[in-house]
């Protein structure tokens, strides 16, 4: 099955934020295991964990906590998913190397969700955006040489923008 969201490609951290979206009311990918399936497969997680109820309910648990640390600045919610694993740090023949260890593989793909925000908060914390149209809830991170990008998408959120105004102006 296809992935149905609007915009695919962000970071983890972000990909995971925008599993719920609006389109014609609210809609939210990970309501069931064929919607956890999908985003981890979209996510490039796929066989990273078993695909159930319980996977699932880690997820969401991951998801609302990247929620919180990013909406609202709460830390305790995010230290707790961030909690169930850690990454071994080794040398081998290519040179240093990370590998996450998570005891329960059900929580894997949260804590590398949790695990990444981490990264783009110690990167660029300024650059983890919400969309700037008022009836979108996605999020990016913004790339853009010189970080002023609004909309997740120009094409979509971005020409809708444009358009009310430019209706807003000639009205």
């Amino acid at each position: 099955m296809l992935d149905p969201r609007p915009h695919l490609g962000e970071p983890p951290a972000l990909d995971l934020l925008n599993t719920r979206w609006m389109e014609h009311g609210p809609r939210d990918l990970l309501t069931d295991v064929t919607g956890l399936r999908i985003w981890l497969e979209s996510a490039g997680l796929a066989g990273t964990a078993p695909v159930d109820e319980r996977t699932l309910e880690a997820v969401l648990t991951a998801r609302s906590a990247v929620y919180d640390a990013v909406v609202h600045g709460a830390r305790d919610a995010l230290n707790e998913v961030l909690d169930r694993g850690r990454i071994r740090r080794h040398l081998d023949e290519t040179g240093p190397m990370g590998t996450p260890e998570v005891a329960d593989p059900a929580w894997l793909p949260g804590w590398l969700a949790a695990d990444n925000l981490l990264q783009l908060l110690a990167e660029a914390p300024a650059r983890i955006r919400r969309c700037a149209h008022p009836d979108c809830v996605l999020f990016f991170y913004d790339t853009s040489k010189n970080g002023t990008r609004r909309w997740h998408s120009m094409a979509t959120c971005g020409n809708r923008a444009k358009a009310a105004r430019h209706h807003a102006r000639r009205s």
